[in-house]
């Protein structure tokens, strides 16, 4: 197996590792006391205080990793959809885990998605294509920093409204949370594909690879952008509907991802006709489902927790049941 067709697996269990992880943390975040991304540290301390959500947190991390080995095996073009998947994979894991049922709109989209994967996997079949490892600073600088500023804005902006009545004006809010944690995911995806290539670049030098890792801005932009995205991605989940803020922001990181790391990384499509059919084909597709999914109109059962007071103090009692 090539590595580019390594990487589809590794992408496949990274998107689903992490998705995985989604389910509980919404499950948890059920029966925690309200949150708000512009409290981070009373937001913390409900999260962390809570098993079932650091459970489910962890199995995210392991995506996060899983994504790393991906991204030193193959082009963003190839990786990138994959995990762009996972709102198939977290429909599939919320009739499993959740016990939700899938439409029929959701299982021919899953259908599709699966047809998508085959496509990428069968593009990236013989030798890979150009791996970008290094990018220029100023211009992801350039790019990074004002995705990052207007993520902030609008997640700070959206997590201050106290009116979260009506389907519109949560869907709103949904699609304002997931826009915002997108991008900031993406922006830290950005940063973990720059590590990447740090560290295949160092490879087998134990002691170069640590210097240069701590040296360089990737693990701290990474980790700072996730832990932003992280906040107001749990405030969106506990306060909307998971069929729109998981989708949406899905969608948002991924498309921000796969259009400047493909620029930045300096990565080219496939040359053979047939092998770029297959990739452009399997980028279609998979935008389109993760685009009609983001559009699915609310159901009966999808579950809405309006919160109309999120700066309410936190009750300890509440906090102790989650333990």
């Amino acid at each position: 197996m090539s590595g580019a067709g390594l990487a589809v697996i590794v992408a496949l269990l990274a998107t689903t590792a992490y998705h995985l992880g989604l389910i509980l943390e919404k499950r948890a975040l059920g029966q925690l006391p309200a949150i708000d991304a512009r409290h981070a540290l009373r937001l913390l301390h409900v999260v962390l205080t809570a098993p079932a959500w650091l459970a489910g947190f962890c199995l995210m991390l392991c995506g996060f990793g899983l994504q790393v080995v991906a991204l030193t095996q193959a082009p963003v073009s190839v990786v990138q959809p994959i995990l762009g998947s996972g709102i198939v994979i977290l429909l599939v894991l919320s009739r499993v885990v959740l016990r939700e049922r899938l439409g029929r709109l959701e299982l021919t989209c899953v259908l599709a998605m699966a047809a998508a994967i085959v496509a990428l996997a069968l593009s990236a079949t013989g030798s890979a294509g150009h791996v970008g490892q290094r990018t220029n600073g100023l211009q992801l600088a350039a790019v990074a920093v004002p995705a990052g500023l207007v993520a902030l804005a609008l997640g700070l902006s959206v997590s201050g409204s106290r009116s979260a009545h009506g389907r519109h004006r949560a869907s709103a809010n949904g699609v304002s949370y997931a826009v915002a944690s997108g991008l900031l995911y993406g922006v830290a995806t950005l940063a973990i594909k720059g590590l990447s290539g740090t560290i295949v670049r160092h490879a087998g030098q134990h002691a170069r690879l640590i210097v240069a890792v701590a040296a360089s801005p990737y693990p701290y932009v990474t980790v700072g952008c996730s832990a932003l995205g992280l906040l107001i991605f749990q405030t969106g989940l506990q306060r909307c509907r998971v069929s729109i803020v998981g989708p949406v922001s899905n969608i948002t990181g991924s498309v921000f991802f796969i259009v400047a790391g493909t620029w930045l990384f300096g990565e080219r499509l496939p040359a053979d006709p047939g092998k770029l059919a297959l990739r452009l084909v399997g980028i279609v597709v998979a935008a389109a489902v993760v685009a009609v999914l983001s559009r699915r109109p609310a159901r009966p059962g999808d579950q809405v927790v309006p919160i109309d007071d999120a700066e309410a103090a936190v009750d300890p009692a509440a906090i102790a049941g989650a333990v």
